[in-house]
């Protein structure tokens, strides 16, 4: 699989165009990214050239891409010797989804229960298709979630975790339909008391790679629900409770 290094993450860059545009669909499978935390505030997309190869879109329609960004509050241009295209504080998208969350009501339910099925079903799968490398690589995104000290950090940590749980089912459809999944979503974390949800989310990823690691489908799939419904509830506090800024 393809990947690009944004800062520190390394991220899957293909994907197939479906829908309306190229133009659009290069711009969501960007947010994709930043939804699931895979990018975060202050990451740096490839150069122009870099990133349309990649991709395999001409640069016109990738222009026309972070424009729709840019005009999304996604990204920001800047210019100079150190200039580039980076991804925002994210402030307006936050409310901006959190907004939309609240207008159609059982949309964060839906998104929640499919999450659920998916990756309930990768955990089973990985417990008994991981290698050591995957659990190597599900012990480090713990210790870096145990040590992140920002909210991108945290995001980052996350991100990692899930995808590597998802690779370790050794499905590319399960794979591809988590990843689309979890890109409806788009955790605020800075929303939520940060140093709780730090420890949940913890001891949720703990839980499912005890399992994992000790090859018991069952055990690993319940326990992947359990922090599942654990976001679930973090979620409706920001969403309806007092999650927006006036």
């Amino acid at each position: 699989m393809a990947a690009a290094r944004f800062g520190s993450n390394v991220v899957p860059m293909d994907f197939e165009l479906t829908s309306s545009t190229v133009s659009e669909d290069i711009a969501r499978r960007v947010r994709t990214l930043i939804h699931s935390g895979e990018l975060g505030p202050g990451d740096r997309l490839p150069p122009e050239r870099e990133l349309s190869e990649r991709m395999g879109v001409g640069r016109v329609s990738l222009r026309e891409a972070i424009r729709l960004l840019q005009a999304g509050g996604y990204v920001e241009v800047r210019r100079g010797a150190t200039g580039g295209t980076f991804v925002t504080e994210l402030n307006r998208p936050y409310d901006d989804w959190v907004r939309q969350m609240r207008s159609r009501v059982d949309e964060l339910g839906d998104i929640l229960d499919l999450r659920i099925g998916l990756e309930s079903r990768a955990a089973a799968l990985a417990a008994g298709r991981r290698t050591e490398a995957h659990l190597a690589a599900l012990a480090t995104s713990i210790a870096q979630l145990a040590d992140a000290d920002s909210r991108t950090s945290f995001r980052a940590a996350d991100a990692a975790f899930h995808s590597t749980l998802a690779r370790a089912a050794r499905n590319k459809r399960l794979e591809t339909a988590i990843s689309q999944a979890r890109g409806e979503m788009f955790v605020p974390v800075d929303r939520l008391v940060y140093t709780e949800l730090v420890e949940t989310s913890r001891a949720g990823h703990t839980a499912v790679y005890e399992a994992v690691r000790d090859r018991n489908a069952g055990l690993a799939a319940s326990a992947m629900e359990a922090h599942l419904e654990q976001t679930r509830l973090e979620l409706h506090e920001v969403v309806f409770g007092n999650g927006v800024r006036s």
